[in-house]
């Protein structure tokens, strides 16, 4: 079959001639006198059989057979095969072709016009020690034009007279220009979306050892999420299968064009392959925790059973790979005995197996490795498995630790340290999550490493890949790093480095125009073209200002993990102040202030020439700041923080009760590493509910124990009840009907009791407390239509108990469906996510923003005039709060200003859940350098209630 006319590739590389750009392999030097005697050998053996076998001239003409009953024909065909294992491939060239091997006839070239364009590389001479630092990067005003899916020019500005006249032309206003985004860990199209059992091909469970399955055999073409990704202007991912597997199978890289609508010729998986000659192969590896949790229970899968340690996990490593080097060894000795003596001499066919053949490969330098890793030990198992049997890896994926140990991953094979595929700040998931940084891409940028961010899609949405390299940025990693950690670095990586990455002549026309710096917060693409072809027909424009492009900062790696503790200091070069005008009556004038904060409170806003004369004299520290904010501190709502600490260790945790009430303050613990990193960006008070059902506390993370006098700010704040997905456990609510149901029963039974319960902490107290419009109903709910169904409930119950509900819906990804109809109700809604990749069945309606939808679900609740805030549905959002709510400012068409914006994720929770802020006056307030909306925004100070200030 003709590989490049379609279809899925041969399950072995060797199957079909396609690649001329080879060089020949190294032989060991351990076989050489093996070799040599066995060519003696074969020699005598030849000779001899010469004097007693018919010559080919006295066989018949139509002989296929030798003597020892073997197809010449076959032999002949393995001959050739022997070149082919032999071959290393070499990096798709860019410069020098005429057409990208994916551009289909007919499509007409395209100009881009007043770009200003961001090319992926220093400028001509800048030395390479230099160009790490940053030097010779910058952004350049420049035309760009594609023809034949390749960028043909990148200059100052191009003639439209000299080029051909079905040109289309595209005016960039000045806007910023990069190549298309690489995300280069993704599921997309093996992982489904939204989850259903049917669609779930991520890995394959029958045994722990399957380098010979495929990504490509289960990529379903039409899964949204591939439009969506690319929405958010990725252009190309690595499909690789998932890490419950020590060898999960190969993986392929596709780009994010599909079908007709996106200028392709078919449906299919072998269409969206980015590289149609297939040069390289690519595989997936997983180490610790995964595969220990899948397999470890002997005879569960099979008689063998599986690793269930880190020990049995290298085992299983070298047991397969001894078993793949020894088909290899074997297929050598073949080769070289039949070059030698012919193939007519040979008594065996060469020697084959399917289920070692890609491991095989990957011996043989023609696969790319990534693997899945963690932890200190796994690494350093993983890398002297590269070093026993002599093969390369590409990238460590998740990689939390490999910042500790830079020195362990510089003694990879190969003398090429492996890249860290990192995510900025998502952790504590698991044990393995739990040791982690967000500043460990700078850290390993600092030891002349390479970090590389991902989205492990949908374990994150990688329509917002972006982002987390922006939050790279945010946490110390160099600007022109942080850009390449998501375009050039995994071009490179992937072996696309001459043609993916760059916006260079010669490059594959994958090319993204954005509506602001693409490191800024909300960053979003005006349109996307992959392989010359723009994919978006009308796609939606926010209304943004015109772009200004981040300078960047040096300052943010200077990096302060642990504060400085002070009662009193100074800040001069106080900016904005977005405090609550009731605060102290502090406000803002326009002018640039000095705060002076004594025993933990505000003591003077303004000129404040008295303190300051008097801080020398009193030792007051005073810190300068360039453009400082004042603001309220932020609060948390919606996540599992001060009940959680590693999510999946149970002993960790409050744990779940499906169906029993229990109270949020029963089961807190503070002085966690949550906690601490909540406080250190500017979370000073947190409200957190037990799983399913139950009140939830309001705390102050800054606490050391629960019984500390004000730990505890609000006991029992809302009554939650979840009608999402989780509804659906045990045998009381089996259905989502049934849990609906159960609450209507419960909220009646409250209504029409005649005695007040004498139980103050009981479920039946507090449900009398709701139907009377004396305490909020929270519930967790996604799916519009059981919104609708809760919004009857609610006024079937107000009709008995003669009170209004008040209703808190948290989750909400649709409830834009029923804006008008909530505000109607009078109810209320926390975003948790703010952005909803419409992971499950009940989110499937979620709007996922520019270009696809004009405006996102907080946009639409807002014009409906919704009381709205922004929620965490996981604990390591906590960082990106004031990220968050910068991103629902910059997008939304100025429905909010900055203090509007912040009150998402401070006062509008309060007002929402009905219950008193501590505020300013209370000692609660952060200071920032830079706007807290903003990626470059960073905290300075925190005073959470306690005190002291902590100083960054």
């Amino acid at each position: 079959m003709d590989e490049k006319a379609g279809g899925l590739p041969p399950y072995s590389a060797v199957a079909s001639a396609q690649h001329p750009r080879w060089r020949r392999g190294k032989m060991r030097r351990s076989r050489g006198l093996k070799v040599l005697a066995m060519t003696c050998l074969g020699f005598i053996a030849y000779a001899q059989w010469r004097q007693i076998a018919p010559s080919p001239a006295a066989l018949p003409s139509n002989a296929d057979i030798t003597v020892h009953g073997l197809s010449i024909k076959r032999l002949e065909q393995d001959l050739a095969i022997c070149s082919k294992l032999r071959q290393t491939p070499q990096d798709p060239i860019g410069l020098g072709r005429e057409k990208n091997a994916r551009y289909l006839d007919g499509h007409a070239p395209t100009l881009i016009k007043n770009a200003t364009v961001w090319v992926g590389e220093p400028v001509e001479g800048t030395s390479p020690e230099d160009a790490r630092k940053g030097k010779g990067f910058a952004w350049i005003a420049s035309d760009v034009f594609l023809e034949h899916g390749l960028i043909k020019k990148v200059e100052a500005s191009i003639d439209l007279s000299t080029l051909a006249s079905d040109t289309i032309v595209f005016n960039a206003n000045g806007r910023p220009l990069t190549a298309g985004i690489i995300d280069m860990h993704s599921h997309a199209g093996v992982d489904g979306l939204p989850e259903l059992e049917g669609n779930e091909d991520t890995n394959e469970l029958s045994s722990d050892i399957t380098p010979y399955v495929r990504s490509i055999d289960g990529i379903n073409p039409g899964d949204h999420q591939i439009q969506v990704i690319k929405s958010g202007g990725v252009t190309t991912s690595l499909i690789l299968p998932g890490s419950a597997n020590n060898m999960g199978g190969e993986a392929f890289v596709i780009k994010h064009a599909v079908g007709k609508p996106d200028g392709r010729n078919e449906t299919s998986a072998a269409d969206l392959l980015a590289d149609p000659e297939r040069n390289w192969r690519f595989m997936k590896m997983a180490c610790g925790e995964n595969p220990k949790r899948v397999y470890g229970k002997v005879g569960e899968h099979g008689p063998n059973g599986g690793p269930s340690s880190r020990l049995g996990e290298s085992w299983r490593f070298r047991q397969a790979f001894e078993s793949a080097a020894r088909v290899v060894r074997d297929q050598d000795d073949w080769c070289a005995a039949a070059a030698t003596v012919g193939v007519q001499n040979v008594k065996g066919y060469l020697p084959q197996d399917l289920r070692w053949e890609s491991l095989g490969a990957l011996l043989r330098g023609q696969i790319h490795l990534n693997t899945h890793c963690y932890t200190v030990p796994d690494l350093e198992a993983f890398i002297d498995h590269t070093n026993e049997f002599k093969f390369k890896i590409r990238a460590f994926h998740h990689a939390h630790q490999t910042y500790l140990v830079p020195e362990i991953l510089k003694r990879a094979y190969g003398g090429d340290p492996p890249a860290s595929a990192l995510f900025a700040d998502n952790m504590w998931y698991k044990a393995e999550a739990y040791v982690a940084s967000e500043y460990a891409g700078k850290y390993l940028y600092d030891n002349g490493l390479t970090p590389i961010y991902v989205s492990d899609n949908p374990v994150l949405n990688a329509q917002h890949v972006l982002f987390e390299a922006a939050k790279a940025y945010r946490y110390g990693l160099p600007y022109h790093a942080a850009l390449a950690s998501v375009t050039t670095a995994p071009a490179e990586r992937l072996g696309f480095g001459q043609r993916l990455g760059k916006i260079k002549p010669g490059f594959d026309a994958d090319v993204v125009v954005w509506d602001s710096d693409p490191l800024d917060v909300g960053a979003a693409p005006t349109q996307v073209w992959i392989d010359g072809t723009a994919q978006f027909k009308d796609p939606v424009e926010l209304n943004k200002p015109a772009a200004e492009l981040i300078i960047p900062d040096e300052k943010l790696s200077n990096i302060v993990e642990e504060p400085v503790l002070v009662n009193d200091v100074i800040f001069t070069g106080i900016y904005k102040v977005l405090v609550s005008e009731t605060s102290q009556g502090l406000a803002s004038d326009g002018k640039t202030h000095n705060l002076v904060i004594s025993k933990g409170k505000i003591t003077c806003l303004g000129s404040c020439n008295t303190e300051l004369q008097a801080a020398s004299s009193t030792n007051t520290p005073v810190i300068h700041l360039e453009n400082g904010y004042l603001t309220e501190s932020l609060t948390a709502h919606g996540s599992s923080l001060g009940l959680d600490e590693i999510d999946a260790e149970k002993s960790t945790n409050n744990g779940a009760s499906h169906s029993v009430f229990s109270r949020g303050e029963d089961g807190l613990v503070l002085d966690g590493k949550k906690l601490r990193v909540s406080y250190r960006y500017g979370v000073t008070k947190i409200i957190s509910a037990p799983k399913y059902i139950g009140t939830a506390v309001g705390f102050l993370p800054g606490a050391a124990t629960v019984y500390e006098d004000g730990a505890i700010f609000q006991s029992d704040i809302g009554l939650h009840y979840p009608l999402d997905l989780s509804a659906k456990r045990g045998e009381n609510t089996p259905s989502i009907s049934s849990a609906v149901g159960a609450l209507r029963h419960k909220l009646l039974k409250a209504a029409e009791a005649n005695e007040t319960v004498k139980d103050i902490y009981s479920e039946a107290c507090f449900l009398q407390k709701v139907v009377k419009g004396d305490l909020h109903l929270v519930i967790n709910v996604h799916s519009a239509d059981t919104i609708a169904s809760l919004l009857r409930v609610k006024a079937a119950v107000e009709a008995v108990s003669k009170s209004t509900i008040k209703l808190v819906i948290l989750g909400g990804a649709e409830s834009w469906i029923l804006a008008e109809e909530i505000a109607k109700a009078g109810a209320s809604v926390v975003l948790a996510p703010l952005q909803s990749y419409a992971t499950t069945w009940d989110q499937r309606r979620a709007l996922t923003g520019a270009p696809l939808t004009n405006g996102t679900c907080i946009d639409r609740l807002i014009d409906a005039g919704v009381e709205t805030a922004v929620g965490l549905e996981q604990d390591w959002l906590v960082r990106d709060l004031g990220l968050l709510a910068g991103i629902a400012y910059k997008n939304g068409g100025g429905r909010l200003s900055e203090k509007e914006a912040l009150g998402l994720v401070s006062g509008n929770l309060y007002k929402i859940l009905g219950v008193k802020e501590p505020g300013v006056k209370e000692g609660h307030f952060v200071v920032w350098e830079g706007s807290p909306l903003a990626i470059g925004g960073r905290v300075k100070a925190v005073a959470g209630g306690r005190g002291a200030v902590s100083v960054y």
